[in-house]
């Protein structure tokens, strides 16, 4: 089974499946169409956390091509630059492009293809074309301004003459082609071994031609990114950071990602009471809010990169914490942000403007990320007939992020604006260090066997629709579409990941459908109401091993989503 949030990437991970691949395989390939078919959501200059099952160790594990600050990169050198939180697009912005790393380290640890193998799709679909998402499109023309001004090298990419880009037009990146075309060669080159060439591929990526074109750019654009940090870079395999609820194990990534706040907000349901409460009605959702508000604050005062701070993160997620933060939940809305104090330690909140508040986001006036089309995330998850399942949420380095590499057909990342340029916190700008991101792949045991794979773009609520689907399967007896399809609700009453990081006091985003009676008692609630279209919050997909049978979910949220199996 594959499900992704692109019917083509879909279709490519299968094709690799009907044909032999495994699962990791079948990623892999699905992963790099990914890059080429929802440019405006991911690039080969971003990043990837990705979440494996390895049958065969009977274990979980967490590949983290999450790249890290440039050397160079620290709150005093972007001072001196005359920036006060870093930018939400730019050079500046920028970190290792991890993702690449990441792909092939899932390739060589537990794939069986090779790379010229898991490349064909992609350099297909960027020589030949592909249809243009009505998204992808609104993306450029929205674009198109700041591209003829400031970024000529992405006008020369993604800009036509005399018209806009239209929603299901052939669109074609021959460059990136090439340069895919060339790491096949110079893996080849490496001789008939398939993790030599593995290994010849990464280095032409990091060391090689890749990283003299992105050093070269970087440093005539005014960047801080250089070859250097590239080559000092590869992605690192971990152990998962685990959680409990109603009888299962969800997995998820260290605290360098929001990934754990899940399993925050599960400790705080469950000392709640959620299944005293109706799914769908406004006591489950109020409570629902209420703790995420909770779980994120910690999120936003605790985690960041763990080799480079101290996040106490045991204590965060211990049944004696989440007792005592649950007290805090009452039936009206809080309009606060409240850290907790784990181990006694005194929470540090980092620079947030307040909605409202008179300072706004005119601080960043003019990013793309402050209005659509904002950049954004996939997803994509996969599970085989051996029992290998995987969770991936590739993102980053999406065509808005940064100006094109002319010689590589894409862009670096801007993830570095998720750092704080204040000395001292979790999540500071450090070299070396990994941003505190918001990207959250998803996987849940049942005694101790594989059950689901599961997650949804969404910034900073990835872990709140993947939460709700995994409470609507658990509580309401859904099967898994049905679990996807439900109405969907989430808050931005946190600190926005993305600059300028923005903080909305008792918001509480739901879909149109929701039952009129439960909206009115929400609102009398405190919760301050933003009623979006029907099917507009969230693009969760899964798959799942459950009753002798493989199953999977897409979502029909921007009619793109996808699930396929045989």
């Amino acid at each position: 089974m594959v499900a992704s949030t692109h019917w083509i990437a879909s279709a490519v991970g299968m094709g690799v499946l009907e044909r032999g691949g495994n699962a990791a395989d079948a990623a892999v390939a699905a992963g790099f169409a990914l890059q080429v078919v929802e440019p405006h959501l991911n690039g080969p200059g971003g990043d990837l956390p990705l979440l494996l099952w390895d049958p065969t160790r009977a274990e979980v594990r967490v590949v983290c091509g999450q790249g890290v600050a440039p050397a160079s990169a620290t709150v005093q050198a972007l001072r001196d630059r005359g920036v006060e939180t870093v930018p939400g697009t730019g050079l500046l912005a920028a970190v290792v492009p991890g993702a690449f790393g990441a792909w092939l380290t899932l390739l060589a640890g537990w794939g069986t293809w090779t790379v010229a193998d898991v490349l064909e799709p992609a350099i297909a679909l960027a020589a030949g074309g592909h249809p243009l998402l009505p998204t992808a499109a609104a993306t450029i023309n929205a674009s198109a301004e700041r591209f003829r001004r400031d970024w000529p090298t992405s006008a020369d990419l993604w800009l036509t003459a005399g018209r806009e880009r239209a929603a299901g037009e052939r669109i074609r990146n021959p460059v990136l082609a090439r340069t895919y075309e060339r790491i096949i060669a110079e893996s080849a080159a490496a001789g008939p071994d398939r993790e030599a060439q593995i290994e010849a591929a990464r280095r032409a990526w990091y060391e090689g031609f890749v990283a003299v074109a992105v050093d070269r750019f970087s440093t005539e654009q005014g960047g801080l990114l250089t070859g250097q940090d590239l080559a000092g870079w590869s992605a690192t395999v971990e152990d998962p950071v685990l959680g409990g609820y109603a009888g299962i194990t969800v997995a998820k990534t260290g605290p360098w990602g929001q990934g754990p706040v899940l399993l925050q907000q599960l400790a705080l349901l469950e000392a709640a009471g959620l299944g005293e409460h109706e799914p769908g009605s406004a006591g489950w959702i109020h409570l629902i809010t209420e703790a995420a508000k909770l779980a994120f604050a910690d999120r936003d005062a605790w985690y960041g990169d763990p080799t480079v701070t101290d996040v106490p993160l045991s204590t965060l997620l211990s049944a004696a914490y989440a007792t005592e933060r649950a007290a805090l939940i009452g039936g009206d809305a809080s309009p606060e942000l409240r850290p907790g104090s784990p181990d006694g330690r005194v929470p540090v909140l980092p620079p947030y403007w307040t909605e409202g508040a008179g300072s706004g986001p005119e601080a960043g006036g003019g990013e793309p990320t402050l209005n659509p089309p904002r950049g954004d995330t996939c997803h994509l998850d996969v599970v085989d007939a051996n029992g290998m399942m995987i969770s991936a949420t590739p993102s980053g380095g999406w065509l808005q992020s940064s100006p094109t590499i002319p010689e590589l057909g894409f862009c670096l990342g801007s993830r570095a604006q998720m750092f704080a340029l204040v000395d001292g916190l979790p999540n500071t700008l450090r070299p070396g260090a990994r941003p505190r991101t918001t990207l959250s792949p998803s996987l849940a045991l049942r005694e101790g066997e594989p059950w689901l794979a599961f997650g949804t773009p969404g910034g900073d609520s990835q872990d709140q629709w993947s939460l709700h689907v995994l409470l609507n399967l658990l509580h309401s007896g859904d099967n898994l579409q049905q679990a996807i399809d439900r109405p969907s609700f989430d808050t931005a009453a946190m600190i926005d990941s993305f600059h300028p990081h923005g903080f909305r006091p008792a918001n509480l985003r739901l879909e149109g459908r929701h039952a009129r009676a439960v909206r009115d008692d929400l609102a009398d609630r405190g919760h301050r109401l933003e009623v979006t279209a029907d099917w507009s919050l969230g693009r969760v997909s899964a798959v799942a091993r459950e009753d002798g049978w493989l199953k999977a979910g897409a979502n029909a949220r921007g009619h793109q989503g996808y699930a396929v199996g045989r």
